[in-house]
């Protein structure tokens, strides 16, 4: 039987093995977590929004019913081309006829000293959780102290004015309000600065100038500050400082600015990649010099196609999910002796959420929906896509109650219990609710 590999179970590879259940391949899904995580709302665990199972699905659940898919916990370390193996870091190897390579990115730092080290990206699962364990504990320490704690305790710089940036600014305005509101701290609301940090002279770029406009306007009525037109220099452990020579005290650095696939598994299989590190892939989706080798998703450069064949498509789901189904058909397409045509991208349009009952939805045609609106397309298709019956449903209620009051939300710190005096466990690994 023949036998297809994909390398990574994120909306790339998770597409393409939905495609190819109870086809005539024995597909192999290897990932190192045993989760899918939904990207799109991992702020929304950051900010004690959701908690960590609302937004991660295990892979096995998902495909448990398939007979021709199984998965593999383990790491990829390398493909050996000339006995087809996919190698695994426990030594072991598995053998394949096609390979997908849909192993995602990472976040992208553009060698800014300090950023790495003192920043909180927002990529995975484990991000998520100890950006809102710091979180939380700073308004706890600032609680603790409210007339003696560290310049810029309570300020969250978020790098990056893009959906992800906007959202996560947005969040963390609404989590200040909801701590001084509903739980008690004694500290003012004033106290606490949401500064959102842009190399642009403005928001959400890939949106339209009137779309930008109001979800400026939207997060100033929050108290959001910003700084547009300027690029982090150097970041430390508690400032960051601008190009322009601004020193802005901070113990909460957000990095939003950006993916790269540098510094993946795509740097370690000897494959063609170009810039941020994406691998190279024809109109098929191929990559060069190997028929039977795709890449989808964030780690490669996806052409558009149709009327725009030379385009590179954005790293977004839609993109991930699209191409991922292609490769799919076009294995089986393969097998059967059939042609099939090039990738051509379908752009379904853009969102981003602003805050409880605000965001922007623009539709390929350019038509925006904004406020409650665009709020509510915003839900509804985040639902749509969001695996597991369970977390449709759990989202959909926390959501629902929100929407009425904002006195919910798993706002507890869990990264480190006291096991013994003087002795904590540290939690900080991924665990799913099934």
């Amino acid at each position: 039987m023949h036998k297809v590999v994909i390398v990574g179970a994120g909306f790339g590879g998770l597409a393409a093995a939905r495609a190819l259940i109870g086809t005539q391949v024995q597909v192999t899904i290897v990932d190192q977590r045993n989760f899918h995580t939904f990207q799109p709302l991992l702020y929304e665990v950051a900010t004690a929004g959701l908690d960590s199972g609302d937004v991660a699905y295990p892979i096995r659940v998902i495909f448990g019913k398939a007979d021709n898919v199984i998965f593999r916990m383990a790491e990829v370390v390398g493909v050996g081309w000339e006995d087809r193996q996919v190698q695994l870091a426990d030594g072991d190897s598995l053998p394949f006829d096609s390979l997908i390579v849909a192993s995602g990115a990472t976040a992208r730092f553009f060698s800014i000293p300090g950023a790495d080290e003192h920043t909180f990206p927002l990529y995975t699962l484990s991000d998520a959780r100890k950006l809102r364990d710091h979180t939380l504990r700073k308004l706890e320490e600032v609680d603790a102290h409210p007339d003696d704690h560290p310049d810029g305790a309570l300020t969250f710089v978020v790098v990056g004015g893009g959906p992800t940036g906007v959202e996560v600014a947005g969040a963390l305005a609404e989590l200040l309000d909801v701590a001084t509101t509903h739980d008690g701290f004694r500290f003012h609301r004033d106290d606490g600065r949401v500064i959102l940090v842009d190399g642009a002279d403005r928001l959400l770029t890939p949106f339209r100038d009137t779309a930008a406009g109001y979800a400026a306007d939207t997060l100033a009525g929050q108290g959001i500050e910003f700084r547009m037109g300027r690029m982090v220099q150097a970041v430390r452990a508690d400032q960051v400082e601008l190009d322009d020579g601004t020193v802005i005290p901070t113990q909460t650095v957000i990095w939003a600015g950006g993916v790269t696939a540098e510094g993946t598994i795509a740097d370690q299989i000897d494959l063609k990649t170009g810039q941020n590190g994406r691998l190279v892939v024809g109109p098929d989706l191929t990559v060069a010099g190997h028929a039977d080798v795709f890449a989808v998703g964030d780690v490669a450069a996806v052409l558009w196609g149709g009327d725009e064949p030379e385009k590179i498509c954005p790293q977004v789901a839609q993109v991930a999910i699209q191409s991922g189904t292609y490769v799919a058909r076009k294995i089986i397409a393969d097998l059967d002796g059939r042609s099939t045509p090039p990738f051509r991208y379908r752009d379904k349009g853009i969102m981003a959420t602003i805050g409880r009952r605000a965001a922007i939805t623009q539709l390929p045609n350019g038509r925006i929906i904004r406020g409650t609106l665009g709020w509510l397309a915003w839900l509804g298709l985040h639902l749509w896509y969001l695996v597991g019956f369970r977390n449709k449903i759990v989202v959909f209620i926390n959501w629902s109650w929100r929407y009425l009051s904002w006195g919910s939300g798993p706002r507890i710190i869990i990264g480190e219990i006291a096991a013994d005096p003087g002795e904590a466990e540290n939690l900080n690994g991924d665990t799913v609710k099934q």
